[in-house]
């Protein structure tokens, strides 16, 4: 196999890797002597002795309680070589109306696809249309492996990479290592941070340490969300081919159908959970059920989508607040050009955001009618577009 080429790749996969990670002491261990780091990573793949180092599992609570496991920095640079690799042929694959970790896709697609298809199926809010939201309990920890496995070798068979010359070679190569990601339990010999009682409250359905046999990916793996959609593909297909489904669309395990017909919609859901529990395994979550006529709307991805209107959701509103109490009280502890830089960007990732949204009279009340310590520091462009320093 071309040695050159892998290494190359094995270094563009670090850059990738410690993106946003320069400030973790795992990044920071490994990029003390990371060009030998690389080349023993290098050796252990050439040689077939690569083996994943233990994770470090936590919770977090926000945006939701979750369960995290981190793995080690060596291994996220293996799961971005496997990206790199993978992601360009299986984009070609996936529906358009998959909106989750994909160039050019995301939140703001999806709440805009979804707002288009809801104005076309009602023909432009004059005919009546209803809106199905689901949801699949406990996603990740259901993923079977072995069937994640299966669906990757139909859908790599023909996978080629012409920047090496034995393509057989590297196909071996690539299949071997991500067999091994993919079989690696997270739990074994991981690092448990934190107390029993962060656990308390999370359902069983979300916990790697609840999952069925040979079943759960990680939450936190590069590789496990794109796995997430690999998994979901041929569910995808069924719904848009098989159910001849024309609105639809999916970020990671929320998926939403738009149908002029409210019994079409009520049926649709006992045949979707049928088809998730027999193909993959998968169960639809029973309380997470939502179907109403469009005119009532519908939240979807952090936003609320009514008739010629976008709001932001509780839950954002909640952030920025947060966000704001953040950006105080890091600029009345230090008071640095840096921190204010820090604090600017912050904010004005949100304003981007909201930027999107009908929610000047939120802005206005959070930012004008109740003074913030914001303003001794910068000011707000008009309608509050951005936050700038002053000098």
């Amino acid at each position: 196999m071309d040695k050159e080429q892998l290494l190359e790749d094995l270094f563009r996969a670090y850059y990738d890797a410690r993106k946003n990670k320069r400030n973790t002491m795992n990044q920071l261990r490994f990029e003390i002597n990371f060009e030998q780091e690389l080349f023993l990573l290098y050796d252990d793949i050439m040689q077939r002795s690569y083996v994943p180092k233990p994770s470090i599992c936590f919770i977090v609570d926000y945006p939701v309680k979750r369960e995290i496991f981190a793995a080690d920095f060596r291994d996220r640079v293996v799961h971005h070589l496997l990206y790199n690799y993978l992601n360009p042929v299986l984009e070609k694959l996936f529906i358009d109306d998959s909106y989750s970790c994909r160039k050019g896709k995301g939140t703001l697609f999806g709440i805009h696809r979804i707002e288009q298809f809801i104005k076309e199926c009602s023909g432009n809010y004059t005919k009546d249309c209803y809106i199905l939201k689901l949801d699949i309990r406990g996603y990740f920890m259901s993923i079977n492996k072995q069937l994640l496995w299966k669906q990757l070798q139909s859908m790599l068979k023909d996978f080629e990479n012409k920047n090496f010359s034995n393509s057989n070679d590297f196909k071996d190569m690539l299949f071997w290592l991500l067999k091994i990601v993919i079989f690696h339990d997270s739990r074994d010999n991981c690092i448990v941070k934190g107390n029993k009682s962060d656990w308390e409250g999370l359902p069983l359905s979300k916990s790697l340490f609840h999952s069925p046999e040979n079943c759960g990916l990680p939450i936190g793996n590069l590789t496990s969300q794109l796995f997430s959609n690999v998994y979901l593909h041929d569910f995808d297909q069924y719904v848009k081919n098989d159910l001849g489904v024309k609105y639809y669309g999916r970020y990671v395990d929320d998926f939403v159908i738009i149908h002029s017909d409210k019994e079409v919609l009520k049926k649709m859901v006992l045949q979707l959970g049928s088809h998730l529990k027999k193909a993959l395994c998968l169960e639809l979550h029973p309380k997470k059920i939502y179907l109403q006529h469009y005119s009532k709307g519908v939240s979807f991805l952090g936003s609320v989508i009514k008739p010629h209107r976008l709001y932001i959701a509780n839950k954002t509103k909640s952030s920025f607040l947060r966000a704001l109490k953040a950006c105080g009280e890091e600029l009345a502890a230090v008071d640095t050009k840096l921190t204010r830089e820090k604090v600017r960007a912050r904010i004005n990732s949100y304003l981007g955001i909201m930027q999107h949204f009908k929610c000047y009279n939120i802005k206005r009340k959070y930012l004008y009618e109740k003074p913030h310590q914001l303003y001794q520091y910068g000011y707000f462009t008009n309608g509050f577009m951005s936050y700038k320093l002053d000098g």
